[in-house]
């Protein structure tokens, strides 16, 4: 039986997506750049290890959920689909319009063990709401239940999304050493920062409404 996954030009659609999501900072970078300042590298790759690790489980979560979705209703699929690109336009338009200021000053976080860091990092994605509607607004735009196995196609891409999310994701624990206190410490970048990410899911959430269209 061969395996079942979306059509060639899906997949390239949603790696061009993927890293542009993943190269834009995001609470768990933050969170792994923090604990790289304070505690140096290894820190920082356990933290990434767990967050990878909570990453999964919502793999799987919306792999089922998606899965049953499909089953019960074909119209209630397609109703997800597009309002998850409504979401991630919605947030990208808030980034931006948010007036709130991070604050510049860095923060001192306690000393942890590198167990618990990795559950620490593990907690923090499993707990994160916005994790879990991002999965749901996000995988299902490159999904195409004419060609069956939903639950397969979710989790294929789910897993190619974490595989390149813990590279960068180690990259940035690499790299925080050196230039992570700089970038907590810099308002200019803080503020620059905002529309890059606003940018990048309104962009995200327009290329996932043609994607799902089957406008490539």
């Amino acid at each position: 039986m061969d395996l079942v996954t979306p059509n060639a030009t899906s997949i390239e659609v949603f790696c061009v997506a993927a890293i542009l999501l993943l190269l834009t900072p995001g609470p768990a970078v933050h969170y792994i750049v923090a604990r790289s300042v304070e505690q140096g590298r290894v820190a920082g790759l356990a933290s990434v290890c767990g967050i990878t690790a909570g990453t999964l489980v919502h793999v799987l979560a919306a792999a089922l959920g998606l899965s049953a979705l499909l089953a019960s209703s074909a119209l209630a699929f397609a109703v997800v689909k597009y309002a998850g690109a409504g979401y991630l336009i919605y947030i990208g338009a808030r980034r931006i319009l948010s007036r709130k200021e991070t604050s510049a000053a860095p923060v001192a976080l306690p000393r942890r063990s590198l167990g618990r860091l990795y559950r620490d990092g593990f907690v923090v994605n499993l707990l994160n709401p916005k994790t879990a509607l991002f999965f749901l607004a996000f995988l299902p735009q490159f999904v195409d239940p004419s060609r069956g196995a939903v639950a397969f196609q979710v989790a294929f891409l789910g897993l190619m999304f974490t595989g390149m999310g813990l590279m960068s994701d180690a990259l940035y624990a690499l790299i925080a050493g050196t230039a992570g206190r700089w970038v907590k410490r810099n308002g200019h970048y803080v503020r620059f920062e905002r529309y890059v990410t606003g940018s990048v899911f309104i962009g995200l959430g327009v290329t996932a409404a043609f994607a799902g269209t089957g406008r490539k």
